[in-house]
């Protein structure tokens, strides 16, 4: 098995779980601003002494960081930043899962931005697995039957927030893997480490500026909310780590195909954790999704 499958899938957990952190804060202390920005206050220092430690260990000298670097870096950061507050915006809204399950169009998204920025194409075996994957996606996304008329359940606020979430997140993973691969080194783990703490450093301080001018109030509120946002900016730190990595070592639609395993996750969450009955159409889904999982694997 290639190093990125695993790898991958510790990105999906992570980052499953950090949702739910992040869904906590929402709910109970701070804005969509304030939670987005304690993801990246309370990960941003402990990858930057990641990196000062590794390359210490290791005498390494820091790479060259070039012009190139940064325009992807700094372009992928802004977009996490909006892919981020568009998910945070999700949780308060009543077609929550519908969201989530757009924002997962994401995947498609990639292809098309990695052929645009980076000259990367997939081939039809893995296009095939990803569009098997989709049609589990769609399959989620459409709540039960008795909640409204069909495209009044999927043309609706969340589901516009989803989408433009799939775009923006496409956008920072292809970018990531630009930056990463720009740099002159031949180690996988310091590419990917130094890219994070460059992109986490940069996307605090923007934050923090915004906060700042617009929202003065969050900045307690993010220091107060430590015990919540503490641990959640390290599942942070650990699945964008994962992601980084893997975006190093893979074309980012293979990466963020193989990351739907997340939405396995969430459904064995909700009927392992919730005790909440998974429907026929979510067995459906979980077959699609399963089967496009496993196809990726193969043909790669």
């Amino acid at each position: 098995m290639e190093p990125w499958i695993p790898i991958t899938i510790a990105a999906a957990f992570a980052q499953n779980l950090r949702f739910m952190l992040q869904k906590h804060l929402k709910a109970t202390q701070l804005s969509t601003g304030g939670a987005t920005f304690a993801r990246f206050l309370y990960s941003a220092p402990v990858i930057a002494a990641v990196v000062a430690v590794y390359l210490w260990l290791t005498g390494q000298p820091l790479p060259a960081i070039g012009a190139r670097f940064w325009a992807f870096a700094l372009s992928g950061g802004l977009a996490q930043i909006l892919a981020t507050m568009c998910v945070v915006s999700l949780f308060a809204a009543r077609n929550f899962a519908v969201g989530v399950s757009f924002a997962k169009t994401e995947v498609l998204f990639t292809v098309l931005t990695g052929m645009v920025l980076l000259s990367e194409r997939v081939s039809a075996a893995g296009l095939g697995a990803i569009m098997t994957g989709f049609v589990g996606v769609i399959l989620l996304s459409d709540p039960p039957s008795g909640q409204g008329r069909w495209y009044r359940r999927i043309f609706n606020r969340a589901a516009g927030l989803g989408l433009l979430s799939g775009v923006l997140f496409s956008i920072s993973a292809v970018c990531y893997r630009g930056a990463s691969l720009s740099l002159p080194a031949d180690d996988v783990f310091l590419r990917a480490a130094l890219t994070l703490s460059a992109v986490t450093a940069a996307q605090c301080l923007a934050m923090l500026v915004w906060l700042r001018w617009r929202e003065p109030g969050q900045l307690g509120k993010v220091l107060a909310a430590w015990r919540v946002a503490g641990p959640m900016g390290l599942l942070s730190l650990a699945g964008s780590l994962c992601w980084f990595t893997a975006f190093t070592l893979q074309t980012a639609a293979y990466v963020k195909a193989l990351g739907q395993i997340e939405l396995l996750f969430n459904l064995a969450g909700s009927y392992l954790v919730f005790r909440e009955r998974i429907t026929a159409r979510e067995l459906l889904a979980l077959a699609f999704l399963t089967g496009s999982i496993v196809l990726l694997i193969l043909v790669l």
